[in-house]
């Protein structure tokens, strides 16, 4: 089993290459649109690359989930509603909802994909 180091410069490299960043982009906390620059079609070419480099298969909407906001019961008035919360914590387990519970506002859910949470996702399934 690769330490979480060496699954990190791995993720770092598949990143790299997926979005033509430098390697000092690619830190622990970056997030993958924010600091990174990632588009939704990018999420795509990241799966892809991460189940050839790590010979793992990501199943559709497990790494990033879809259709997050179409529940009316999850978001009201543009913030996640506690159900909503729930959900996205059951979905995202690798990701540290604690500062996004803080402020839900659905235009931040984007910041909860840094590089961190890949490698923590990665190792998971590597586990």
């Amino acid at each position: 089993m690769p330490t979480y180091d060496e699954i990190f410069e791995k993720v770092q490299t598949t990143l790299v290459d997926a979005l033509g960043v430098d390697d000092d982009d690619v830190t622990r906390q970056a997030t993958l649109q924010g600091d990174l620059g990632a588009e939704s079609i990018d999420f795509l070419d990241i799966v892809f690359r991460l189940e050839r480099n790590f010979g793992i298969k990501i199943p559709r909407g497990e790494l990033f989930p879809e259709n997050l906001v179409a529940d009316p019961e999850w978001v009201a008035d543009g913030r996640l509603t506690t159900k909503g919360i729930d959900e996205l914590k059951a979905r995202l387990p690798y990701a540290d909802l604690s500062k996004f519970a803080a402020n839900p506002d659905v235009e931040n859910i984007g910041d909860l994909y840094t590089v961190d949470m890949l490698v923590q996702y990665v190792q998971s399934k590597l586990a």
